[in-house]
């Protein structure tokens, strides 16, 4: 492994997902640490009341902005993690998470966990850890 790289691994003797890595190697210069992302928008509005994809979009626009605003991109993503009210609807997630990644040669570790969040009406959070070389 080189030193600006980090190695995204699906080792034999586990389930390969095509929707994530089970683990994820860095020798980063920088580590961000996102907090997680509610479906809302710069005003603090809440988007796509009910419409899990719409919330997803907002949420993945959300990360985006503050990945960008560290210098960072989807492609230095290593790990997310996804608080979702209807664990049922993971798909329309996965969807929207899939058009952000899909020129990033890699899909980070990930978890999803079913819960009740802050606000009745999010439909999911997300937060993200990302590793960067300077």
């Amino acid at each position: 492994m080189s030193q600006n790289e980090n190695r995204f691994l699906n080792p034999d003797g586990l389930w390969r997902s095509p929707g994530y890595s089970h683990i994820v190697e860095t020798r980063a210069t920088r580590i961000l640490y996102l907090s997680g992302q509610a479906p809302l928008d710069a005003q603090g509005n809440l988007v796509a009341p009910g419409d899990m994809a719409g919330q997803a979009e907002q949420v993945f626009q959300n990360i985006g902005v503050l990945l960008a605003s560290a210098g960072a991109s989807f492609s230095d993503v290593v790990k997310l993690t996804y608080y979702v009210a209807d664990i049922t609807q993971i798909q329309a997630i996965r969807d929207v998470r899939d058009r952000y990644f899909q020129n990033s040669g890699h899909m980070p570790a990930s978890s999803a966990i079913g819960a009740a969040l802050i606000h009745p009406d999010w439909l999911l959070e997300v937060d993200v850890v990302a590793a960067l070389y300077d």
